[in-house]
């Protein structure tokens, strides 16, 4: 394999690769994995580092930035070079470091307090730059790290120690936030299942901008069960929505649910006993370059989680700032006869002694 080219991945095209065959024990470090036990974190990692391979990059190569949380703790279980820094600012310091430095295969590891709280407006700023990075937003719909206190994401009433008579908070969807900044590449998982988690970070993986995946992550202390909905055999085929770019959106145990557009409002709802050959159910384009057909798609669901796509919503394809900017630089030097920090002076500057 040669360097700088990665067919499979287009995101990491200027991004050395090995020679080395790798395996999920590669990226394994020697630190004790502290999370409670039962943490959906632990099965998160484990999809993490049973993927990483697939990349075929060095791992020093690699860079995994995190904020401050519980989910901030990955970068330390995995062998590749990482950086655990402040409090919803993991998304200022991984769009310097894709700007400067294109043979990197950045990522960011953050939750839904430092994504959406602290970090919210870095977060959506990040995405519509369309900055060639990967997020990974853990969101457990609490503050885990801090004993329990309510979060960006929490339903509406939500009791815990900082809302004892209830959340008054409307909360985030990180989902139709990310679609409503434009993001290029929007996803969401779920911690327990794996072949689906890693099929969304392999999607994610190969997308060439700003990738943002939401994964449903159980915090069994303090908001214990918030995804039972999604995850109990006798209930997740009748509420979840996996979406398949080229498939109708069908689902229910039997496959008599399905999601359907309004023949005169154009609008999107699921509906319960459709016939196969219903011309109204929708086909999942997640290629669409209108980003209101997957926002549509992220509003079917609601806190009671009952309706819930699961998948990729969208990804399309844009300029990356990175590339933008290096192409600027690169005018400016010509331009300027290679004199770039005369150009960033200016005419008005001058020296004093």
């Amino acid at each position: 394999m040669s360097e700088g080219v990665n067919l499979g991945f287009p995101a990491f095209a200027d991004v050395p690769r090995t020679d080395v065959a790798q395996s999920a024990k590669d990226f394994k470090t020697d630190q004790e994995v502290r999370w409670c036990p039962g943490c959906g974190d632990y099965a998160i990692l484990a999809a993490v580092q049973g993927f990483l391979p697939e990349l075929g990059l060095r791992r020093e190569n690699i860079v995994m930035i995190s904020g401050i949380g519980c989910s901030a703790r990955l970068p330390y279980y995995l062998n590749t070079y990482g950086m655990h820094s402040i409090h919803g600012r993991a998304t200022t310091i991984a769009t310097g470091l894709a700007a400067t430095r294109p043979d990197l295969s950045v990522w960011v590891i953050t939750g839904d307090g430092d994504a959406l709280s602290i970090g919210g407006n870095h977060l959506i700023h990040l995405l519509r730059r369309n900055v060639n990075v990967t997020v990974l937003l853990f969101n457990n719909r609490i503050y885990g790290l801090t004993k329990g206190q309510y979060s960006p994401t929490s339903e509406l009433g939500k009791i815990t120690k900082s809302t004892p008579a209830g959340s008054l908070d409307a909360p985030f969807n990180p989902v139709s936030l990310a679609l409503g900044a434009e993001a290029t590449f929007v996803a969401r998982a779920i911690d327990s299942d794996r072949k689906a988690l890693t099929s969304v970070l392999r999607a994610a993986a190969r997308h060439r901008g700003s990738s943002l995946v939401e994964i449903y992550q159980n915090c069994n202390i303090y908001n214990d069960d918030a995804f039972a909905l999604l995850k109990d055999p006798n209930t997740r085929d009748d509420w979840t929505i996996r979406l398949e770019h080229g498939e109708p959106l069908r689902f229910g145990r039997d496959g008599t649910k399905a999601v359907i557009r309004d023949p005169g409002s154009g609008a999107l709802a699921p509906a319960e006993d459709v016939d196969a050959d219903d011309p109204r159910v929708v086909v999942h384009d997640a290629s669409a370059e209108d980003p209101s057909y997957a926002f549509a798609l992220s509003r079917l669901s609601g806190s009671d989680l009952r309706y819930t796509p699961v998948g990729v919503f969208r990804s399309v394809s844009r300029p990356t700032y990175d590339e933008l900017m290096r192409e600027q630089v690169s005018q400016a030097e010509k331009a300027n006869g290679g004199d770039l920090a005369g150009l960033l002076r200016g005419p008005d500057a001058w020296s004093v002694g």
